[in-house]
């Protein structure tokens, strides 16, 4: 994925906004809280997006992924896609559209309303 692919599916997502920090790299949030990040490691695009507790279980060890730097320093399961093999661009949109969910879900309902942001497959499925 390049960092203009990256950007256009983050911007698809409902309620998002987009700035540039911490070194030229594309910060994406929802609500404020930010979801998906593209940095550079070692002259590469590298991908940084919030996981799953299974997720976090199958994917820190393997090969061209590593537990996000500063994020997961802090006890947060956060992941950077940084090289080969990782993921197929395919995979690497569920994930971040999984973020989205994840932080979305965060969110106060009432903030959620207010931003547009319908509710996700998980959340409905966790309802009575």
């Amino acid at each position: 994925m390049t960092r203009g692919e990256f950007n256009g599916f983050c911007a698809a997502l409902p309620a998002t906004t987009h700035v540039v920090q911490w070194g030229n790299a594309e910060v994406w949030k929802v609500g404020g809280k930010v979801f998906a990040i593209c940095g550079w490691a070692d002259g590469a695009d590298a991908f940084t997006f919030k996981v799953s507790d299974i997720a976090w279980e199958i994917l820190r060890d393997a090969p061209g992924f590593r537990p996000a730097p500063y994020l997961a320093s802090r006890g947060l399961k956060w992941l950077q896609h940084f090289g080969a093999p990782g993921l197929s661009d395919s995979d690497l949109r569920d994930h971040i559209a999984i973020s989205y969910d994840l932080v979305a879900a965060g969110l106060s309902g009432k903030r959620r309303a207010e931003l547009g942001i319908p509710q996700s497959a998980q959340q409905r499925k966790s309802e009575p």
